[in-house]
């Protein structure tokens, strides 16, 4: 990541001395009509309101981030109970949008509407699950290989080589059958334990980057402690880029969990899922297709709403794109 604290005049000068001694992230100096610091995540933020996509994809994302923690606000029907009676007879009608019959019913009678609406918790949670994993545990690999160097760069990028070159698909379904009961957690630790690679790689990048910056090499001169410089100083000016990938990645995570449970190595039954109502649809795609047409088509929307939002991210926070 550039040192944005390299910036001509006095006043930037001196706002990044003042920001290294002070342990906090590094600021560019503001308009001179302001006279005000401003720094990086608020340039972005500034930004980032002005793009319409990631208005769009923001407001996507609450909808179903509501969809999928309160799914009670959207439909009284229990998305379990299933009437034969229907079984594809009755398809979609879009007289009352909050209707139980307004995406039809699926070979077991079952609402299709209140399916796709419950099947937003588990796919979402698996996707979060797993980004925040992967974040967390291939951020620290690539902080302390990024910052230690020597020996250390090399064990634990030796190690991320290793888990790099096992297929990730294959791995986890390697993994997954060997389980029978697989809730939410276990499908989520299964995609974790080998997608964590390319966060370690993008930290431990940026990481070496960050860490000959001046302002890092004023707060070591100044008696600063490692923990102090890795997590004050690195750690605010290093992240952007993992943010970036993340975001983008929480899309790619969720079409993973679905594609699993399409192959019937995934979320199992009774759990609700894209995934799961897309395998059961397969079979009836040519007389009904409504019924894989609106999982799969809200599974498209998520995704494609995750990539929009990580896509703005990126533009805010890469300053070659400024």
């Amino acid at each position: 990541m550039p040192d944005v604290t390299k910036t001509p005049g006095t006043a930037a000068e001196s706002a990044a001395e003042t920001a290294a001694a002070a342990g906090e992230a590094a600021v560019v100096a503001a308009p001179a009509s302001s006279g005000k610091p401003r720094s990086l995540w608020s340039d972005a933020w500034r930004d980032l309101r002005r793009n319409p996509f990631f208005v769009i994809s923001g407001l996507l994302i609450v909808l179903l981030l509501v969809m999928a923690l309160w799914p009670s606000l959207f439909t009284s029907t229990n998305p379990r109970n299933g009437d034969l009676t229907h079984h594809f007879l009755t398809k979609p009608e879009y007289g009352d949008v909050f209707s139980a019959d307004w995406f039809g019913y699926d070979k077991q009678g079952r609402s299709i509407y209140a399916r796709v609406i419950y099947g937003a918790r588990a796919s979402i949670s698996v996707g979060v699950l797993v980004t925040i994993a992967v974040t967390l545990l291939g951020g620290l690999v690539g902080m302390i290989a990024g910052y230690y160097g020597g020996w250390v760069d090399s064990v634990l990028s030796r190690i991320t080589d290793i888990f790099f070159g096992i297929p990730f698909f294959l791995g986890s379904m390697v993994i997954l059958v060997s389980f029978s009961d697989r809730k939410v957690w276990v499908v989520a630790a299964a995609m974790a334990f080998l997608g964590w690679t390319q966060i370690a790689r993008v930290m431990r990048g940026s990481v070496i980057t960050t860490k000959q910056s001046d302002y890092v090499t004023a707060a070591r001169a100044l008696g600063a402690g490692t923990g102090r410089i890795m997590f004050r100083h690195i750690l605010p000016n290093a992240i952007a880029p993992v943010i970036v990938v993340a975001t983008i990645a929480l899309g790619g995570y969720i079409a993973a969990e679905a594609t699993l449970s399409y192959l019937g190595l995934g979320l199992s039954e009774p759990t609700i899922s894209w995934g799961i109502d897309i395998s059961d649809a397969k079979d009836s795609i040519r007389d009904n297709p409504h019924v894989m047409f609106f999982p799969a088509g809200m599974l498209c929307v998520t995704v494609l709403a995750f990539i929009m939002l990580g896509d703005a991210v990126r533009d805010a926070l890469d300053p070659k794109l400024r």
